[in-house]
């Protein structure tokens, strides 16, 4: 590690164990090491760089392309599989919403209790409490369990402490995208104001202009692998042009594909026979998804996720062996990778009939979509076979397709906005005069 490196990355990798069914893995610790039953799926693979003291380091690249594991891993959240991760000084992480608090705790107590763990005595955080509160304008709130904030309040306390405890380096990843625009613009001072006091930062971001206007070199990942690194207008070139590249791939196939759902009433559904992206697969290759389609209720292609619209979810698969119990489904992630939300046949009662190999099946789910914020969601498709409890994977695609969620009507506080009516209670008012005349 060179005298003014802060961060080093020498040759890592990091794979996570994937087990085709809950069983196995049981199966697998039971065989004490003499048999596996998983396969390695591989979150990074043989990657090297530095970050000087004092730079600016931000991290491209999609959904799937080991991001967030790559700053888990620089704040020892996670071990490499092999290689060696050397960090040098006080890291301060901003990863995922809330990450760190206890929910049963108040805002305050968690403030606290971050200190602590950084090594900061009740003194030295009775210091720093008030600028804490007074940047994360979360008011009366602070004295409430984290549990009842919102995804922004939430962020909004997370990236505070970050920015107040003193860091030699800070990692950010895409949780800023949850925050509403006044707080973000006062986050990106505050790290330009870190830039200048030579605070190391890590930036994860799908934002090019984030890039363009914070960092000092760039790194693309793709698929676990660099593929880009150096300055960040040479990088991001690369990136968009890639990406420029597979959307005019899907665009083709989807002019080559049959137009869905234009048959005579009661025609069966076109089959679904495009995968525009894999960032991952795996499964027991029984059966196999052929393609993942999403449609507006007239049948074409969905261009973008209609909040609080109607969705069609086409999935379309076929056996190569026996599939005594065919169950087809999907997760639904959102921009930061989480699992927002998933179904499948069985889950919703309609359980598939057998299928032989060679047997082709499609399934459309109709969904009527909530009002989300604004941001991308990634579709991944899979078939199993078995029920809830108990079942194999045949074949699973990590998002495999990804759509951005058009702009509501109105704002979105958090993840989504849920539909209320409002009644006021105005017998308060009427009351009050009665009972004081009553008092009189």
């Amino acid at each position: 590690m060179s005298a003014e490196a802060i961060v080093e990355f020498d040759k890592v990798s990091k794979s996570y164990a994937i087990y085709p069914s809950p069983g196995d893995r049981l199966k697998e610790l039971l065989s004490f090491g003499l048999r596996s039953y998983h396969t390695d799926y591989w979150a990074l693979r043989d990657i090297s760089f530095e970050v000087a003291r004092g730079e600016t380091f931000c991290v491209i690249g999609e959904n799937g392309a080991g991001k967030s594991t790559l700053l888990q891993l620089v704040a020892g959240i996670l071990e490499p599989t092999s290689g060696a991760v050397r960090v040098k000084g006080r890291i301060s992480a901003l990863l995922e919403l809330g990450a760190g608090f206890n929910p049963e705790f108040t805002g305050r107590d968690n403030v606290y209790l971050s200190g602590a763990i950084l090594g900061f005595s009740t003194a030295e955080m009775d210091a720093k409490y008030p600028h804490i509160e007074r940047f994360a304008e979360i008011g009366d709130f602070i004295d409430q369990p984290v549990k009842t904030y919102s995804s922004g309040m939430t962020v909004r306390l997370a990236f505070a402490v970050a920015i107040h405890v003193d860091p030699e380096v800070l990692l950010v990843d895409e949780a800023l995208a949850v925050g509403d625009i006044y707080f973000r613009q006062r986050c990106m001072r505050k790290v330009h104001e870190l830039r200048r006091i030579g605070t190391t930062i890590l930036l994860v971001t799908h934002s090019m202009a984030d890039v363009k206007s914070l960092a000092d070199r760039a790194l693309w990942l793709d698929h676990g692998r660099i593929r880009a690194l150096g300055d960040p207008a040479g990088v991001i070139a690369q990136y968009q042009a890639a990406m420029a590249e597979k959307d005019a791939r899907y665009q083709r196939q989807q002019q080559q594909g049959p137009p869905p759902l234009e048959e005579a009433p009661g025609a069966p559904p076109e089959i679904a026979d495009t995968i525009p992206n894999v960032d991952h697969r795996y499964g027991d290759r029984r059966a196999e998804v052929l393609g993942i389609a999403v449609l507006d209720p007239s049948g074409k292609q969905a261009g973008a996720l209609p909040p609080g619209g109607s969705i069609v979810v086409r999935i379309s698969v076929r056996a190569h062996q026996p599939i005594a119990r065919p169950n087809v489904g999907f997760m639904l992630r959102n921009h930061l990778g989480l699992d927002f939300a998933g179904t499948n046949t069985t889950r919703e009662g309609r359980p598939l009939p057998p299928m032989k190999p060679g047997d082709i099946c499609t399934v459309d789910f109709h969904l009527e979509l909530p009002v989300l914020y604004a941001g991308h969601f990634s579709f991944s498709p899979a078939i199993a076979d078995g029920d809830l409890e108990d079942y194999t994977v045949c074949d699973w695609i990590d998002n495999a397709l990804t759509l951005e969620m058009a702009p509501a009507s109105g704002p979105v506080y958090g993840f989504l906005h849920l539909p209320a009516r409002v009644e006021v209670n105005r017998r308060l008012r009427e009351t009050v005069p009665a009972r004081e005349a009553r008092l009189d």
